[in-house]
């Protein structure tokens, strides 16, 4: 899919899905089991890339969001995580989705600053939608450039 070796996720890949994201979030990372039923929801695309990351990401109608993404804490801050985020919206805008929306934890510094770069903007706020004290901001921008292959 590129150079990054970034490649559609299947339910097979559910056990490393399963490494990468705990090790990305710790006890908040979800089971090999969880990953494989959500990689079986309707509209719902994964992918995976051997340097150590993942995306979820769903489309539904002309809107899609990123459902989970994660790189191992050794691959971080080498342009992992943009180009799955980058390859997620080319996914989800050739499924015919316009915008992307995604929640991030407020406090999460280096995630905000991945998404800012990649041109979303603060839509509102979840309070306490993390746990207490842990609230989620709302971001989305439009994806429709990707659908021309841009």
């Amino acid at each position: 899919m590129n150079s990054l070796g970034i490649v559609p996720a299947t339910a097979a890949h559910a056990a490393a899905l399963g490494v990468m994201h705990r090790a990305a979030f710790g006890a908040a990372g979800w089971s090999d089991q969880v990953l494989a039923l959500q990689l079986d929801l309707p509209g719902m695309a994964g992918l995976i890339a051997p340097a150590g990351g993942m995306v979820l990401a769903r489309a539904a109608a002309d809107q899609a969001e990123i459902i989970t993404l994660a790189v191992l804490p050794e691959a971080r801050r080498q342009g992992l995580g943009r180009a799955l985020l980058e390859a997620a919206m080319a996914a989800m805008a050739a499924r015919g989705a316009g915008a992307m929306f995604l929640e991030v934890e407020a406090d999460n510094l280096a995630a905000r600053a991945l998404y800012a770069a990649a041109g979303f903007q603060r839509l509102g706020q979840r309070k306490a939608y993390y746990g207490p004290g842990r609230d989620a901001l709302i971001l989305g921008r439009p994806i429709s450039i990707y659908a021309a292959g841009a």
